[in-house]
């Protein structure tokens, strides 16, 4: 079973599709209830036109949402959230799926209408992308600083070929040019990369975001919600799939699905799972459609408070344990162990959110960013990195009230930090070992608070740490074929959904991945007529790269770029050649000439 096709422009975007045969007669059974997971319920409902009442999300847990979770925590008084995704206008399958889930908080617009007014009131602009010495911007704060060897690294990177990248670093393909580089600073720190993450993800990234290139600096191509995502994303589509009669199923863990496999055909026949400690079994036919979120990266999270560190033991999780259960019926389902084990040391693990009850801290997020938290405008727009952190220590501050129900005195700020295994500059403690109130200290300390003053300040504050065993799992170095395809060869009615399932040219820890391998499996699966509207171009766009070439070479112009003599030579020839052209006009245009 083949996906049936990609489209491109509007002529599919604003079809409804055709009733597909025989949907009256299947179900749906959904593993996880991540964005993936909602995403293809939605899918389910409006393009296959499948009751709801036929649609059963098995979750592990006793909510849902996945990895896209905020909550306030009433023992603490606090909020807590795991992390936040970055978006942008070119995440063509989520606006296709939020264009038709109404808004709770105005519920005669979509969430959609309600996102894309919000930013336009509100834009993003970072004022101050990367700070050091305790709060000082970065001198060379938006000059990408990479030399001509490094952008002759970016380029042969993206010339080749996936089957070329198999389980190779991006630190195997780069050298430490680029690595000194403020564009692998900013890179790395916008998207969680590490020196050994998988050059194959990085050449996606690469081609996938070759329009971010000029707004690495000030963020300005990035998009937010007003609220949390999992209040302004999660809840508004489990409000509609409720309302359409989807069946949620809690603390429900799937050990197994097994599957008849023949020559020509893989199939579903029995999912094995424990509901509220109650192990049941559940009988399939090829009627019965089967959405596995395999893997998961906040999978055995543990949490810390002011005065603990979060837990470092951990079991391996459900959803990994299910993935390695499916991967030892068929070699087609992939290698979990690629992902799950061996993870490297330096590498992202801790994430806080700490919320300040009063406004001692204002002063300094005004100093560093420029702008009033409290002015209901969002404040970061994105991550601010702190260059000389041992932790490498980055914090986000979104739109406050960042929830519906905070109070006008509190204030929420997000840390994370890349390389958690290092000792911090002012707690001498890896992050792992700190507890809330420790890992507030450090960053207060970065933000240029007097060292007299920092303590009180943090135990004044609530910090909640998160211990994320499996956060960068996704970036791991991989192989072809160690994530399964979205439909397996010959599979009739199993699907993988969700960033460990592999779709080309899309890049993971992304909600538009998400969304992109519901929406395949669906429309593989139930046969749906409309396209599945394919990855943004941007990499086949002679716009964006021209001006991606202005900006990686620190707004050079062609002729004044550090070329060896013969390459010189051969740029001048060029110019002269596309004199009195439109290509002439476009190379003003993007001010390489």
């Amino acid at each position: 079973m083949c996906l049936r096709h990609y489209s491109n422009g509007n002529y599919e975007a604003f079809i409804n599709a055709e009733k597909p045969k025989d949907v009256d007669n299947k179900s749906a059974y959904i593993v996880g209830s991540g964005l993936a997971a909602l995403a293809a319920a939605v899918f389910l409902i409006r393009d296959g036109h499948m009751k709801g009442d036929r649609i059963h999300v098995l979750e592990e847990l006793a909510l849902p949402g996945g990895s896209m979770d905020a909550i306030y925590n009433v023992a603490d008084q606090a909020y807590v959230m795991r992390g936040g995704r970055e978006m942008e206008p070119h995440f063509e399958t989520l606006w296709d799926l939020f264009r038709s889930i109404p808004s709770l908080d105005y519920p005669d617009q979509s969430v959609l209408d309600e996102f894309y007014r919000e930013n336009r009131k509100d834009p993003c602009y970072s004022k101050t992308r990367v700070i050091e010495n305790r709060g000082q911007e970065l001198p060379t704060d938006g000059d990408l600083l990479l030399s001509p060897k490094a952008v002759k690294e970016i380029l042969n990177l993206v010339m080749t070929p996936e089957k070329d990248l198999q389980d190779k670093k991006i630190n195997e393909v780069f050298d430490d040019e680029f690595f000194k580089s403020n564009f692998w600073l900013y890179w790395q720190t916008m998207f969680a990369f590490m020196p050994w993450a998988s050059a194959m993800e990085m050449r996606r990234y690469l081609m996938r975001f070759v329009q971010h290139v000029a707004t690495l600096k000030n963020l300005s191509s990035l998009r937010f919600t007003k609220y949390n995502q999992y209040e302004d994303l999660i809840m508004p589509l489990i409000s509609y799939l409720k309302k359409h009669g989807v069946k949620f199923h809690y603390d429900t863990i799937v050990d197994n699905i097994i599957v008849n496999r023949t020559e020509d055909e893989k199939v579903a026949t029995e999912i094995k799972m424990t509901e509220k400690g109650e192990p049941k079994v559940i009988k399939l036919t090829p009627n019965d459609l089967v959405f596995v979120t395999n893997g998961s990266i906040t999978e055995s999270t543990t949490y810390g408070d002011n005065t603990h560190p979060a837990e470092q033991k951990h079991e391996l999780g459900p959803s990994w344990q299910l993935w390695k259960n499916l991967a030892a019926q068929d070699e087609d389902f992939g290698h979990p162990e690629k992902f799950c084990e061996n993870i490297p040391a330096a590498n992202w693990v801790i994430s806080a959110t700490v919320t300040f009850t009063n406004d001692d801290i204002v002063p300094y997020i005004e100093k560093v960013n420029k702008k009033d938290p409290h002015s209901g405008s969002i404040v970061t727009s994105g991550p601010t990195t702190i260059k000389d952190s041992n932790w490498l220590l980055g914090y986000s501050i979104s739109r406050q009230p960042q929830f519906h129900k905070q109070k006008p005195n509190e204030l929420i700020v997000w840390l994370y930090g890349l390389y958690s295994n290092t000792k911090g500059n002012y707690v001498k403690k890896t992050m792992p070992e700190c507890d809330g109130i420790e890992l507030c200290e450090e960053w207060l300390y970065h933000m240029g608070v007097p060292e007299s003053e920092i303590k009180k300040m943090a135990i004044d504050a609530t910090t909640i740490p998160n211990h994320m065993p499996y956060i960068t799992s996704y970036f791991m170095p991989r192989a072809l074929g160690d994530r399964p395809k979205v439909v397996p060869k010959n599979s009739k009615n199993l699907a993988f959904i969700g960033n460990f399932a592999e779709t080309e040219r899309d890049t993971v820890f992304t909600t538009e991945y998400s969304v992109r391998t519901a929406m395949e499996a669906v429309y593989t699966l139930l046969n749906v007529d409309r396209g599945v509207p394919e990855v943004f171009a941007s990499a086949f766009d002679v716009r964006m790269l021209m001006n991606a070439m202005y900006y990686l070479n620190d707004r050079k112009k062609l002729t004044e770029l550090n070329l060896p003599l013969p390459e010189k030579w051969m740029v001048k020839e060029g110019l002269k050649k596309v004199k009195g052209t439109y290509v002439e006009e476009l190379l003003k245009k993007y001010k390489l000439i």
